[in-house]
């Protein structure tokens, strides 16, 4: 608040007044007097500034180097002036939102050292009436004269302080006092003050925009640069800093002024062949596939370049940025399988054993407890692992599935846990992955013996450690694990971890067999067919009656998924609407069950009837797993 210059005798007056009898004079101004008031009512020394609260070493260190930009920008300043400063004996004090002093500059305050002060809170309620005080009060700058203050033994000084406001929020108060006031006007000290102000709050506000960008940019899964003519990196982002830093020579920078940061020209051999080269020319290029070959590596980027012209409409500089292929190739993979397919709706039956069962599973994607599903091979535990995600609150989260039979254990535990970055390959594993969502563990039986115990602490701590690293890292995830056989059974005959089983089956879930509910067998059939005819854009097919029955008359050892696979079949080998009993084949119907011990065509055929899914042929034929990894071998033939 710019004031205009009163009489000092009479200032003095009116504070000696108050001091004696209590009594204000109506030409104080009115934020003075009830400044006064306050502090006279909390008894505050009028004699010295007493101390009451100030920030140990650490705290004001730790104070100092959140604020960084802010005192960086001052002593900038004040760098600048400091020659008025001495000239007009002024000093400048720096004050954080809570008033607590971060930095004096020039002469001291209070008749207070530098170090007795910086550290030092300095509001209403610790010093009495001054201009800092009152411009934090009322949030607005406030000149004032020496005898309004309420310390006596300041009274020789005047100030000027106003508030420095980022994103519409006091953040600092800045203040200047004025010893020798005839030398230099006081309005000259106000548009000094004024102007701190609108230059720190201009700084900072863009300090803060910058900071939020530079988030942003770190944040963002591709490589960004800012490219200087002849090939030097003025700036890069988090994921550019780690591309740069497998390319250019230890040890330098790549965030610098021009003509320190690193040339590309020099570590690029194919500098010239890329589009950062073309875009020097004014030739932009989006989504471009680009390599990029140096003396270390060889990478292949889709790359996007901008050139950034100048006002003289030459090219000053380009501003580029990459996806590298394989991180675009796992963001791909990992996308695929991150969501929920199927919702607990899309598996169709009327039978009371399959509507109590999900039902079931509707209850259990209500809460957040680890579930089990069992059942045999093809009856669509996978699918209700999806319906159970897509119906809990863990449903915004990802997905992530494992095949416990997919990997030996050594390469399980990696995929499993992730990879330290110590080891040269740091990644996250599926349980990482897995974060805040839900882990699927398709066949859980298999999963080797040291890697159930490390799974059950891991799941009891909440927590896990990548394989190569001691690193605790936090975990929020729930198990659905499935199983084709009896997990209790196996747990019983010492096959499965007992603590593992008991973390993993807090709720059970037993999924039919489809020879259990055949009168829902027409029902799954048109089912897939509209899922068919959805997926690949074809016009809707239906069962025939007799078709319908040929099904239904069949046992389906390996249930909805050999359904599906022959209703498949017939889907596409049906050329009109109407798909009848002699567009089916039933597995088995031509005697393969008899033939395919002696016959490889026979057993091929009877593999891909059950769609290389081990576990169903071994269903379909009726013997063991075993015995069918025999026969894999004697034919050939690789399991999927």
């Amino acid at each position: 608040m710019i004031r205009e210059r009163r009489n000092r005798a009479k200032l003095e007056q009116y504070y000696h007044k108050f001091i004696t009898t209590g009594e204000m004079d109506p030409n104080v101004h009115p934020w003075v007097a009830e400044s006064w008031q306050r502090s006279r009512d909390r008894g505050i020394s009028r004699d010295a500034v007493t101390i009451k609260a100030k920030l140990t070493k650490e705290q004001l260190a730790a104070r100092r180097q959140r604020y960084q930009a802010a005192i960086s920008f001052l002593d900038g300043l004040y760098g600048e002036i400091r020659e008025l400063f001495t000239t007009y004996n002024l000093s400048m004090l720096l004050l954080d939102y809570e008033c607590y002093a971060l930095k004096n500059y020039a002469m001291p305050f209070y008749q207070k050292t530098t170090g007795e002060l910086e550290g030092a809170r300095l509001t209403e309620a610790d010093t009495g009436t001054s201009s800092i005080s009152l411009s934090y009060r009322h949030k607005a700058p406030f000149f004032l004269f020496g005898p309004e203050m309420w310390i006596a033994s300041c009274q020789n000084e005047e100030a000027c302080s106003a508030p420095i406001f980022v994103d519409n929020q006091v953040k600092f108060v800045v203040t200047v006092v004025s010893i020798q006031q005839e030398n230099l006007p006081h309005d000259t000290i106000i548009a000094l003050v004024l102007s701190i102000k609108f230059a720190m709050e201009q700084h900072l506000s863009l300090v803060a925009r910058l900071n939020a960008k530079h988030t942003i940019l770190d944040a963002v899964p591709l490589a960004v640069y800012h490219i200087l003519p002849g090939g030097e990196v003025s700036y890069a982002n988090k994921l550019g800093l780690k591309r740069l830093a497998g390319i250019i020579p230890a040890g330098t920078t790549a965030l610098a002024p021009a003509g320190e940061g690193p040339n590309l020209n020099e570590v690029l051999f194919n500098y010239r062949h890329t589009p950062i080269y073309k875009g020097f020319l004014g030739i932009p290029s989006y989504n471009r596939e680009a390599t990029w070959i140096t003396g270390r590596k060889t990478y292949e980027d889709i790359t996007t370049v901008v050139p950034l012209y100048d006002d003289d409409g030459e090219v000053g500089s380009i501003v580029a940025v990459s996806l590298p292929i394989e991180d675009l190739r796992t963001l791909v993979a990992h996308t695929a399988g991150y969501t929920a397919r199927y919702s607990l709706a899309s598996m169709v039956g009327k039978a009371g054993i399959f509507v109590a069962m999900q039902e079931k599973a509707g209850r259990a994607a209500r809460h957040d407890h680890h579930t089990l599903l069992q059942g045999e091979a093809g009856t669509g535990k996978q699918r209700l692992a999806h319906g159970i995600h897509q119906g809990s609150s863990r449903a915004a989260g990802p997905l992530i599935a494992v095949k416990c039979s997919d990997l030996p254990p050594e390469l399980l535990e990696t995929e499993l846990f992730g990879a330290s970055a110590v080891r040269g390959e740091g990644r996250p594993g599926k349980l990482e992955l897995a974060n805040g969502g839900t882990l699927f563990l398709d066949e859980v039986e298999k999963l080797p013996a040291q890697l159930m115990s490390n799974l059950v602490e891991t799941l009891i701590a909440g927590q896990l450690c990548r394989v190569g690293e001691n690193v605790p890292r936090p975990l929020d995830i729930r198990v659905i694990s499935a199983s084709d056989g009896d997990l209790k059974r196996l747990t019983e005959k010492g096959n499965f971890l007992p603590a593992l089983y008991d973390v993993l089956s807090k709720v059970v879930i037993r999924i039919p067999a489809l020879r259990s509910r055949k009168d829902d067998i027409p029902l799954l059939a048109e089912h897939i067919i509209g899922e068919l005819a959805g997926m690949h854009g074809m016009p809707p097919k239906k069962l025939s009656a007799e078709a319908a029955e040929l099904i239904m008359s069949y046992e389906w050892p390996g249930n909805i998924k050999q359904l599906q696979s022959v209703i498949e079949q017939a889907f596409f080998r049906t050329a009109g609407d109407t798909i009848s009993a002699k567009d089916i084949t039933i597995p088995g119907e031509t005697g393969l069950s008899r033939a395919w011990k002696e016959d490889k065509a026979a057993f091929i055929e009877a593999w891909n009837a059950a769609g290389g899914n081990i576990s169903r042929l071994a269903n379909m034929l009726d013997v063991s797993r075993v015995t069918l990894y025999r026969y894999l071998k004697k034919y050939g033939l690789d399991k999927e």
